[in-house]
């Protein structure tokens, strides 16, 4: 095997240098920009993750909220397009062990859902904000993320 590695690197190095300058990877540059991502909580163990350059906010269960509420079987999510304001119900988790809604954090428009949570709930158990999103929503109110709670603030909601 080793034998085959040592004569393509031979092959590749007796290559003309134009020829192997074609196979480099182009690179293109892009303006500078600055994204501002920001994770915020509410009291009733939802958070939100904001992108500023989008405008778009990712919803989830926090991962207290999966761990309180055992083993996810049903996620019911809102529909694409359904508009909220800051406080509404925006869907609801059932578990083994109980139910409970899920309050919208932001007000906005719904421009996405997790579909993946019709066949596979456990994604909120097992990866609540990376796979186990619920919906992504388009802010009508920017500000209102500012006050939402810090992650620091967050946890002393329940801890004692």
């Amino acid at each position: 095997m080793f034998s085959a590695i040592r004569q393509v690197t031979r092959a590749r190095v007796s290559l003309p240098l134009r020829a192997t300058r074609s196979c480099l990877p182009q690179v293109s540059r892009l303006p500078a920009h600055r994204t501002i991502v920001t994770k915020r909580y509410t009291e009733d163990h939802e958070s939100v993750t904001f992108d500023d350059a989008t405008g778009l906010g990712s919803i989830t269960i926090t991962d207290h909220a999966q761990q309180t509420l055992g083993d996810v079987v049903f996620v019911e999510l809102p529909t694409v397009g359904s508009k909220f304001s800051k406080g509404d119900k925006l869907g609801a988790v059932e578990s083994v062990k109980a139910a409970s809604d899920i309050y919208a954090p932001v007000s906005g428009e719904v421009v996405e859902v997790n579909e993946r949570l019709d066949g596979e709930p456990g994604l909120v158990n097992r990866s609540p904000d990376d796979e186990g999103w619920l919906c992504k929503i388009k802010l009508s109110e920017p500000k209102e993320i500012d006050k939402l709670l810090t992650l620091e603030a967050y946890v002393k909601t329940y801890e004692p």
